[in-house]
């Protein structure tokens, strides 16, 4: 096949879009392949394209239009879990969890092309008043946006995507992330409505885990969920799923995850979900849990045990009438199990325990025993 290089694809793609701006009825994609097709004819003296090559560069020029140009091969592999650009000359994805630079180079405007193309349809926005910004691409993933002098000098992106093939817990056994008794245990605790948190360090799979075992709640279940940015790809019958809102440019308008939570209250559910707890908005999951009502989310933390502790934390963010003595005995009541993931550098992220609180001790900690553990690459079940 004849090689080419990107500035190819640019120069057909400006006048790609040349011809669309005039009056006509040919469409995109003629309009696409009349101009490859002339360029192949103007190069026919030093061998021209074949149609193989002629197939390949209507399709780059299409994806350049449509997609996210040269970052769209990366949204289309099933193996590729996240997309970054510290630079234009600097571009890393992370495939089957094992990050490499690879050899796409952009300008510094193509970048903030890709930007605008991405927050275009969502209405969010990334200026000086407002340097980062999260949204959701219409396939499920999410981009996150750091502008300078936030950034030192170039535009920092993040594009995380979800995993289309991991659905159910049964995939996560296949692929040793757990094993088939826990993957029971865990179907069990959600089926007879058990709240679980879910914990992990970034990128361990907490979100994905998450998703797993919502699914298996029964398919009668009426289930809330809020998040920053849409993540979660529930695909269960009764689901309603909310999102933050940034405050506009008078600064109005802000809609806050705590806000979602006391919403979402509102609107009948039989289980409420939220995406991740990072400050206090733990404080409005806990008194909701507390009501009776079965619950799940995701925190960052380095074990089932540290996960407990920091939710006991986050609370105390909601001011100074909030107690301890209060959120750790709620935590303890409320929580029933913690699922901690976990991504070795292998690329293989794994269940490492499965825990479930069992007290307070005579300092206030919330006290914990493990349900399952991992013992020489095994996940296993503790004995009582």
């Amino acid at each position: 096949m004849k090689s080419f290089d990107e500035s190819l694809v640019r120069t057909l793609t400006e006048r790609v879009v040349d011809q669309a701006g005039q009056p006509g009825e040919h469409s995109l994609d003629a309009i696409i392949q009349a101009e490859v097709a002339h360029h192949s004819e103007a190069l026919l003296g030093s061998g021209g394209f074949d149609g193989a090559d002629e197939a390949r560069i209507a399709r780059e020029v299409a994806t350049s239009l449509s997609g996210l140009g040269p970052l769209q091969q990366f949204l289309d592999d099933p193996d590729v879990e996240e997309i970054w650009i510290n630079a234009p000359d600097a571009i890393f994805v992370a495939r089957l969890g094992v990050s490499q630079k690879v050899g796409v180079v952009l300008t510094a405007e193509e970048v903030r092309d890709l930007v605008e193309r991405m927050l275009r349809p969502t209405g969010r926005r990334v200026d000086v008043s407002q340097p980062f910004v999260d949204a959701s691409l219409a396939d499920g993933s999410r981009v996150h946006v750091v502008i300078p002098d936030i950034t030192k000098s170039h535009w920092s992106i993040n594009i995380r995507k979800f995993s289309k093939r991991v659905r159910h817990l049964s995939d996560l056994v296949e692929r040793n992330v757990l094993s088939g008794e826990a993957a029971g245990f865990l179907t069990d605790a959600v089926r007879s409505g058990r709240t679980i948190l879910v914990s992990g360090a970034t990128q361990a799979g907490k979100t994905t885990m998450l998703q797993t075992l919502l699914r298996e709640a029964p398919p009668t279940e009426r289930v809330v969920s809020v998040e920053e940015t849409f993540e979660l790809d529930l695909a269960i019958p009764d689901h309603v799923g909310l999102q933050c809102r940034g405050a506009s440019l008078e600064g109005t308008g802000e809609v806050t995850l705590r806000r979602l939570v006391k919403e979402a209250l509102r609107m009948r559910p039989d289980r409420i979900v939220v995406g991740e707890v990072r400050e206090a908005e733990a404080l409005d999951l806990l008194i909701a849990l507390n009501s009776g009502l079965p619950g799940a989310c995701t925190i960052h933390a380095r074990s089932g045990s540290d996960a407990l502790g920091k939710l006991c934390t986050l609370p105390l963010l909601a001011g100074g009438n909030i107690d301890r003595s209060f959120v750790a005995p709620t935590v303890a009541s409320v929580i029933d199990l913690v699922v901690h993931v976990e991504l070795h550098s292998t690329g293989q992220r794994q269940v490492r325990e499965i825990v479930s609180p069992t007290g307070i001790d005579s300092r206030g900690d919330v006290t914990a025993r493990a349900v399952c553990r991992r013992h020489n690459g095994n996940l296993e079940k503790v004995p009582r």
